[in-house]
């Protein structure tokens, strides 16, 4: 049988949670605000599978360029690549 290669592939100890981090999720992680310029760190919240950004993301730093929706786009830098990224505000964290 041909192995699957879904979306959350290899990522069992990424997208996991430490004991003392499960339970309800803070609203101020849901309710933050960005400024177009800002920089901001892409940490996948495993407990909400929307608005996540693909796991190979995961612990980067990305340029906050729009606002789209209640999401935002980020640029990153993948070698010497520039990827646009957008992501729900829960799995953003501010870097400053």
């Amino acid at each position: 049988m041909k192995r699957s290669r879904g979306f959350r592939s290899k990522t069992r100890h990424k997208l996991s949670k430490k004991v003392r981090e499960k339970g309800v999720l803070r609203l101020s992680s849901i309710l933050q605000k960005f400024s177009l310029g800002d920089k901001a760190y892409i940490i996948l919240d495993p407990s909400v599978q929307k608005g996540q950004p693909h796991p190979r993301f995961h612990g980067k730093i990305g340029t906050i360029i729009e606002r789209r929706g209640r999401s935002y786009v980020l640029e990153i830098m993948d070698g010497n690549a520039r990827k646009r990224v957008i992501s729900s505000p829960v799995h953003l964290r501010s870097r400053g």
